[in-house]
């Protein structure tokens, strides 16, 4: 892996704390010249530290109220099982997050939905579905106390 300086780094924590802040805004903010600026932003989206730019929604005011995690296990564990189980996750809409862990539980989800009856017809008609589930263990969201996206660079 390419490695970045200080300017990097400062660039990257700007464009994590707000992704619309304009090459000159940047520039300006690091006492630097808009050319050069530009010219590290798109070699750190060449080089893959940048992956997308995104807008990070309020899930209130788009309905997607309650915040589920859905801890999943598996019946079998071999890799046919595991990579199906991988490929129709990634067909389900409601599901934001997904991670395949070390432990108790093989998978890991964060589900958004409207309500506790929406969540619980994803559960019925999409989720179960899914071959080879042997435990599905839900757990919700009272508050949510810290919610980033942000790295610590």
């Amino acid at each position: 892996m390419e490695d970045i300086d200080k300017i990097d780094t400062k660039i990257l924590r700007i464009l994590q704390k707000d992704a619309k802040k304009t090459t000159k805004e940047i520039a300006n903010i690091l006492n630097l010249t808009i050319s050069p600026i530009y010219e590290r932003i798109r070699r750190l989206e060449n080089l893959g530290f940048i992956k997308q730019y995104v807008a990070i929604l309020d899930k209130k005011l788009i309905n997607r109220p309650i915040t589920t995690i859905c801890q999943v296990s598996m019946r079998y564990h071999n890799e046919a099982f595991i990579e199906k189980f991988e490929q129709e996750i990634q067909n389900l809409d409601e599901v934001q997050e997904c991670y395949h862990m070390a432990g108790q539980v093989d998978f890991l989800l964060k589900i958004n939905v409207r309500s506790l009856d929406e969540y619980h017809d994803f559960v019925k008609y999409k989720l179960s579905k899914i071959d080879n589930i042997g435990v599905l263990n839900s757990t919700f969201v009272l508050k949510e106390i810290k919610h980033t996206s942000e790295f610590y660079i």
